[in-house]
């Protein structure tokens, strides 16, 4: 079985490496590469094309959902997953108007 290739953009480096060894940690995913920002998460999505993209919404310079509207448009194929501190509706809904396929809360991951 293939392993799903995932990238990974926060602008937390110690948040960053922790989810992904967590994640290489159930053997099915393999993280292809990490970005500290929306602008590097978009050139990595295109170089790399990652099955799913893990993204922050608050980072500096290009924001998460910005990247995730641009990354869904250029790379349909790619799926994007929003991990945020931001809970409010507002978000819920401009991430999912963004192209996200899903919306998770670091506090109801474990991860806060």
């Amino acid at each position: 079985m293939e392993k799903i290739r995932v990238l990974l953009a926060d602008d937390h480096t110690l948040f960053r490496e922790g989810v992904a060894l967590l994640l290489e940690e159930t053997g099915d995913v393999e993280i292809v590469g990490q970005a500290a920002d929306g602008e590097e998460a978009m050139e990595l999505a295109r170089s790399l094309l990652p099955d799913v993209v893990i993204m922050d919404i608050s980072m500096p310079g290009i924001n998460g959902l910005e990247a995730t509207q641009r990354i869904r448009s250029e790379l349909p194929q790619v799926r994007v997953l929003v991990l945020t501190i931001h809970g409010g509706d507002e978000y819920f809904f401009q991430t999912l108007q963004a192209g996200a396929s899903g919306y998770v809360l670091k506090e109801a991951a474990g991860i806060d």
